[in-house]
C-alpha cells in the first residue's frame, strides 16, 4: 500500500461519482470535498464516462483503455472516496459497474485491501442511505476497508448546491470537513500494511 506512514505526509485519494450526469450532485459533492480536504489530502476526481459495462468476454481479451486507466488510478491511490447516488432504493448501475471492473482479476484486484470512504447526495430525504448500504456489502467481497463511521448522507441536495454545483449549505460543509478528517485518519490506519 502507498499510504503515508504518518499524518504529516500527503495521502492520495481517488474519488469518483457513480453518476454520468454533468449536473450530478454527487460530482458536485466531490468538487466540494476537493476544496475542503485537509491540507495533507490530495483528491483526484476520476470521471467514469467511457467505462463500458463489465463483460468477462471483453475482459478476457484485455481491459479496455478507460478501464486500465481507472484500475491504475486506484492502484496509485492510498484510498478511495466514492459519491454514490441512489436509484430505486439501491446502488446505481454506474457505481456498481465501476466496482465490478475494479474487483478484477480476483487475486490481484486494485480494490484488494484498499481503504474506502462512501458518501452520497440526493434530492430525496434519505441522502442515498440505501445505496451506500448496498455498496458497503460489495466491499466486503472485494476485501476493501470501508470506513464505517462517520456517515455523510446529503439529503435534499437541490437545496444545498447552487445552479453552478457549488456547495452553499454551511452545515453540510462542516459535516464534509469532519468526514474528510475522519477519512484521512482511517486511511492512515492501514498505511503500514
Amino acid at each position: 500500500m502507498n499510504a503515508a506512514s504518518d499524518n504529516n505526509q500527503d495521502i492520495k485519494i481517488l474519488a469518483f461519482a457513480g453518476s454520468l450526469r454533468s449536473g450530478s450532485y454527487n460530482k458536485a459533492i466531490l468538487r466540494a470535498a476537493k476544496k475542503l480536504a485537509p491540507k495533507s489530502m490530495n483528491i483526484h476526481i476520476f470521471d467514469l464516462e467511457g467505462i463500458p459495462l463489465y463483460n468477462a468476454d471483453v475482459e478476457a481479451n484485455g481491459d479496455p483503455g478507460r478501464v486500465m486507466e481507472f484500475k491504475e488510478a486506484i492502484r496509485r491511490s492510498d484510498g478511495l472516496l466514492i459519491a454514490t447516488p441512489e436509484y430505486n432504493h439501491g446502488v446505481p448501475a454506474v457505481t456498481k459497474n465501476a466496482i465490478d471492473w475494479a474487483s478484477r482479476p480476483a487475486k490481484n484486484a486494485p480494490l484488494n485491501e484498499k481503504p474506502v470512504g462512501i458518501l452520497g447526495a440526493s434530492p430525496g430525504r434519505t441522502g442515498s442511505a440505501r445505496g451506500q448500504s448496498q455498496l458497503r456489502q460489495a466491499f466486503e467481497f472485494t476485501n476493501s476497508y470501508c470506513m464505517p463511521q462517520p456517515e455523510i448522507l446529503v439529503s435534499l441536495a437541490h437545496k444545498k448546491f447552487d445552479n453552478d454545483g457549488a456547495l452553499t449549505d454551511e452545515t453540510t460543509r462542516k459535516y464534509l470537513e469532519k468526514y474528510l478528517e475522519a477519512l484521512y485518519d482511517w486511511i492512515n490506519k492501514f498505511s503500514d500494511q
